[in-house]
């Protein structure tokens, strides 16, 4: 082959390598993030039906984690495992609970942005019982009944009162009858970080929660500098008004596209 082909066929070839990389470079940088749900105490993930198909109908990929509520450290252990399965970046959710298990897992890297929704966000060493204590206690928690090991759940007047009092009663019974036991010792383990510190952050509000008061909430939403979407819901947000839920999430999705 002479001087003049060699030449010809390798500039050729790094022509077609500068392409190829730039393709795929492309296509790495247009990739849309994966949400990944968090439940709440007392549920799994199944909370989230009604909000993954608005999610997927917009072409994300969702995937909810089935916390075992057994511990704060279990809950955090597998939500990472969720994490960890996804290799491109990830917008974390969660819902009351929740939000102390994303505020623990959430620092992990591919973690882009955070979306509280009705949910704690505890900072370093603080727990739930910490950040209720200076508010007036809720008045659904103290429906909660605990068996001999500790662990709670709520009476079915407490989901149809409190937990979820915009939503029909037969809807309730459903949710008071699927409830998850949850740990107690889960309200008082405190966080060792606070990923809200460092990740975009949006929190929606619930006017009317009889779990979580709305003031704490606003205070939250604050302090952790948030985007803040404001409902009228009871607790569950993500099941009386889900297609606002879902907005808010595709908003987060959205700030964190390339």
């Amino acid at each position: 082959m002479s001087v003049v082909k060699t030449a010809i066929l390798a500039t050729a070839l790094g022509a077609s390598a500068l392409a190829s990389t730039a393709a795929t470079t492309a296509k790495v940088g247009t990739v849309k993030p994966t949400v990944v749900l968090v439940h709440g105490a007392f549920s799994d993930g199944s909370t989230w039906s009604q909000v993954i198909p608005l999610l997927q109908a917009k072409g994300l990929k969702v995937v909810t984690a089935q916390n075992p509520l057994t511990s704060l450290a279990d809950d955090v252990a597998a939500t990472r495992r969720v994490l960890s399965r996804e290799t491109g970046p990830v917008v974390l959710v969660g819902w009351s609970y929740g939000g102390v298990v994303i505020t623990e897992a959430g620092q992990q890297e591919n973690v882009k942005a955070l979306v509280y929704v009705a949910a704690y966000a505890p900072s370093e060493n603080q727990s739930i019982a910490d950040l209720n204590k200076d508010y007036p206690t809720p008045p659904g928690l103290t429906t909660l009944v605990a068996d001999k090991d500790g662990f709670l759940a709520l009476t079915p007047e407490g989901v149809s009162k409190y937990l979820a009092q915009d939503l029909p009663e037969e809807r309730t019974r459903v949710i008071a009858a699927t409830q998850h036991l949850t740990q107690g010792k889960n309200f008082e383990t405190k966080v060792s970080v606070a990923a809200w510190k460092t990740k975009l952050s949006w929190y929606v509000i619930s006017e009317q929660d009889h779990m979580l008061q709305p003031d704490l909430q606003r205070a939250l939403a604050k302090k952790i500098q948030a985007t803040v979407v404001t409902l009228p819901t009871s607790h569950a947000p993500h099941l009386s008004r889900p297609a606002d839920v879902a907005a808010a999430i595709l908003a987060a999705t959205a700030a964190v596209s390339p």
